[in-house]
């Protein structure tokens, strides 16, 4: 149960794309808080003016959450409530907002942290990806450079589909660094999930590699990598 009179934050969860992919009672939240803090005020103003929400916003993002945390505690102490969003899906999953959670949890605070679920781009490209969905690894975004190749060697062992996350500009080099390290696996490539665009790839590392002109260099991509062993033909 919610503690009374007490601060509360909540973690929203917002459209991956399409903007009409979201509850009600995140709509609600939205419409009552105090104000929001979102990754870039830019592309949260657009699903408040489709909902025609007045709220008042926050930038908060990987540049500035250190210095905006104490703020926000201070607003919590004063029984603010507080909606925290990133520009798409479950904040905190590979996006702003897990540093203040746990500044929050660390230190005792006596707040409310409640979720709002909705979409997220990992769990949604699983559903439709045909692998295994009964045990998975979120990896998120793979280093860039330095502990790449652990990383890869590391989730090489895992016995179970795996999630990544990537940018439309490392895809193939990251399909081919997948390949090396890997070898061959079925692999569920998603891109521009719900919007106009939305495409799907299934197949193998070495298909994806092989058909890469058909890849669009633009979007971000989910990955799913099953198991060692699993169906390779």
């Amino acid at each position: 149960m919610p503690k009374i009179n007490l601060g509360t934050l909540y973690v929203v969860s917002t459209p991956i794309g399409n903007l009409e992919d979201i509850t009600r009672r995140a709509l609600d939240s939205l419409k009552t808080v105090d104000y929001i803090l979102c990754e870039d005020t830019r592309v949260t103003k657009r699903l408040l003016l489709k909902y025609s929400i007045q709220a008042k916003l926050v930038s908060y993002n990987e540049k500035n959450e250190h210095n905006k945390i104490s703020k926000v505690i201070d607003d919590l102490n004063n029984n603010f409530k507080i909606a925290l969003v990133s520009d798409a899906g479950t904040p905190c999953i590979s996006d702003p907002g897990y540093r203040l959670v746990s500044h929050i949890k660390k230190n005792n605070l006596d707040f409310n942290v409640l979720p709002l679920p909705g979409p997220s781009a990992a769990i949604s490209a699983l559903s439709v990806s045909g692998l295994p969905s009964d045990s998975f690894y979120f990896v998120g975004f793979l280093p860039k450079k330095k502990g790449r190749q652990k990383k890869i060697n590391q989730i090489k062992e895992i016995d179970s589909s795996i999630i990544l996350y990537e940018a439309p500009y490392r895809i193939n080099r990251t399909l081919s660094d997948l390949y090396s390290y890997l070898g061959d696996r079925k692999i569920f490539i998603a891109r521009e999930m719900t919007k106009i665009h939305e495409q799907h790839f299934y197949g193998t590392i070495k298909s994806m590699i092989d058909q890469n002109i058909h890849i669009n260099p633009k979007g971000e991509y989910v990955i799913i990598i099953a198991k060692e062993g699993y169906l390779v033909e």
